[in-house]
C-alpha cells in the first residue's frame, strides 16, 4: 500500500538564515532526513545552541523524571504570547502549577462524561453541514472539520454552538491570526524582544486585540452569570469557580481570557487538524475506512458505548502519530547537562519532535505507514510507551488529551456513519507546520452518502 504522503526533508547542510527562511515557511520541511534515524542532533547558532532529542531514554527524563529543570523556552512561545499572554501553555513553575491545580478538576473523568452531550451535538450539526457537499465534488475538508472542532470548544465551554455570532467572530479572528503570525519571528532568536510589539506584524496584533476582546466579552458575561447564580454547568463555569486547594484564589477576569485562549487553540485547532489527516488516511485506505463505518453504524450512540469503537479509536491514534497536531515541543536547560556524552549548558533549547519521533526508524516498525493494527500487537507495545506522545508527556502532559480522545472518536463515528471519503487524485495534500501540521494547499476529498446510510432513518 503507498504509504501516506510526508514531507521533503532539507539538505544536511544549510546556513542560519537559510534554515529560519525554511523554518518561517514550514517547521516540517526545514528538518534534515537524518533526524528520522538519530537519537540527538544538534544546531549552533550564535545566538543559542539547540539540541533534538529523539532518544527515549531522554525524552523521559526532560518530560518524566525532571521537568521543572527543563522549562517551556520562550522562544517559540514569543510568537504566540500576544494572543496568549500568560496561559497555562506558556507559563513555568509556581506559576503553571497554580493554573494547573485550578484548571484540571474541569476536566477530570466525570466530568468528561457531563459534556458529551455536547460533543455528540457538534457532531450532528457537522453531519448536516456536509449534506450539501457530499456530491462527489472535490471538497477542502480542514475548513469543514475547523467548523466541527470550534463547535465542540464553544459547544463545552461556553455552551453556546458555533453559529452563534461570537463564537462564530472568534473563529474567524483565530484564523486570521494563524495567516498572520509565523512561530518563527525575530522574537525566537533574541530573548527579551517578545515584550517588544515592533517585532509582531500589525495584523497579528490587531487580530490578537480582536480575539482577547471577544473573549473578555464571553468571560465578563459569564462572571455576571455565576454571581447572579444563572450559568450553566459548564467547562468555563467549572474552571471559574474552582479555587486553588493551596491559595484559596479563583481565576481573575484576565487570566480567564488567557486560558479560554489556549482552550481555543489547543481545543479547536489541534483537533480539527487531527480529524481532516484521519480523513484522508481513511480515504487512502478503503479497508480501514469500511471498518469504521461498520462500528460506527452499530454505535448506540451513548456515552458507555463508546468501548465499542475499538478500530475507531485505534484510527485515531495511529493519524495522532503519523500527523501529531503540534509537531514540536521547546524546553530548556536551567542547569549544566550531559546529553549522550555532550555536555550542554545551561539556556540550551531541547527540541523534542513528535513528529520525529512517531516515525523514527529506529523504534517503529513500517514508521511511515498507516498500521492502526499496531495498536494491538502486543509486542510493539514498548515503542507505544516510548515514542508516542501527542499530547506531550509527563507532568505537563495536555489536561485535556482524555476530551480529545473522546471528541475525535465521537466526529470520526458520526461522521462515517452518514459519509464515504474518497481521494481527489489531482489533490494531493502537503503536510506543512505552522502553529499545528495542515495541509499546504487545503486538504481535498471527495465526499459521498454511503450506501449503508439513510437519511431518512439515521
Amino acid at each position: 500500500m503507498t504509504h501516506p504522503v510526508k514531507p521533503d526533508s532539507r539538505p544536511d547542510k544549510v546556513s542560519l538564515w537559510r534554515y529560519a527562511k525554511l523554518f518561517r515557511a514550514d517547521i516540517l520541511s526545514a528538518q534534515p532526513a537524518k533526524l528520522y534515524r538519530a537519537w540527538m542532533a544538534e544546531f549552533r547558532t550564535p545566538f543559542f545552541r539547540s539540541y533534538m532529542v529523539n532518544d527515549p531514554a531522554l525524552v523521559d527524563l526532560v518530560l518524566r523524571e525532571r521537568p521543572d529543570d527543563f522549562p517551556k523556552s520562550d522562544r517559540i512561545g514569543a510568537g504566540l504570547r500576544p494572543l496568549l499572554g500568560n496561559s497555562v501553555f506558556l507559563t513555568n513553575g509556581e506559576t503553571w502549577k497554580r493554573q494547573r491545580r485550578i484548571i484540571d478538576p474541569a476536566f477530570a473523568g466525570g466530568r468528561l462524561r457531563d459534556v458529551f452531550p455536547a460533543i455528540v451535538d457538534a457532531g450532528d450539526r457537522a453531519v448536516d453541514r456536509l449534506g450539501p457537499l457530499a456530491t462527489g465534488a472535490p471538497v477542502d475538508v480542514e475548513p469543514e472539520t475547523s467548523h466541527a472542532a470550534a463547535d465542540v470548544i464553544f459547544r463545552t465551554l461556553f455552551s453556546l454552538p458555533i453559529e452563534d455570532r461570537v463564537a462564530a467572530e472568534v473563529f474567524d479572528a483565530f484564523r486570521d491570526y494563524q495567516r498572520s503570525q509565523p512561530i518563527l519571528n525575530l522574537a525566537a532568536f533574541l530573548p527579551g524582544l517578545s515584550r517588544l510589539p515592533r517585532f509582531f506584524r500589525r495584523e497579528t496584533r490587531a487580530t490578537a486585540r480582536r480575539i482577547r476582546a471577544l473573549i473578555g466579552d464571553l468571560t465578563q458575561a459569564r462572571l455576571e452569570a455565576i454571581a447572579s447564580g444563572v450559568a450553566p454547568d459548564d467547562l468555563a463555569t467549572k474552571i471559574m469557580t474552582t479555587a486553588d486547594p493551596e491559595t484559596g484564589q479563583t481565576f481573575d477576569a484576565e487570566e480567564m481570557v488567557d486560558q479560554v485562549a489556549i482552550f481555543f487553540l489547543a481545543g479547536h485547532e489541534t483537533s480539527a487538524a487531527a480529524l481532516a489527516w484521519t480523513l484522508y488516511l481513511l480515504a487512502q485506505a478503503p479497508d480501514w475506512q469500511e471498518r469504521v463505518i461498520a462500528e460506527a453504524l452499530a454505535w448506540d450512540g451513548s456515552f458507555a458505548g463508546l468501548s465499542t469503537l475499538k478500530v475507531t479509536r485505534d484510527v485515531f491514534r495511529e493519524s495522532l502519530r503519523l500527523y501529531p497536531p503540534v509537531p514540536m515541543m521547546v524546553r530548556e536547560t536551567t542547569r549544566p547537562e550531559v546529553f549522550r556524552d555532550r555536555a550542554v549548558r545551561p539556556g540550551g533549547q531541547v527540541v523534542l519532535s513528535p513528529w520525529h519521533l512517531h516515525r523514527h526508524a529506529r523504534i517503529w516498525n513500517d514508521p511511515d505507514g498507516f498500521d492502526p493494527a499496531r495498536w494491538q500487537r502486543a509486542e510493539e507495545k514498548d515503542q507505544q510507551r516510548q515514542a508516542y506522545m501527542p499530547f506531550s508527556a509527563g507532568p505537563r502532559v495536555c489536561t485535556g488529551a482524555g476530551f480529545a480522545m473522546i471528541e475525535g472518536v465521537v466526529l470520526l463515528a458520526k461522521l462515517l456513519k452518514q459519509y464515504r471519503f474518497d481521494l481527489v487524485e489531482d489533490r494531493i495534500p502537503v503536510p506543512v507546520a505552522h502553529l499545528t501540521v495542515r495541509s499546504r494547499s487545503g486538504l481535498f476529498l471527495s465526499i459521498r452518502r454511503h450506501a449503508l446510510s439513510d437519511p431518512a432513518t439515521t
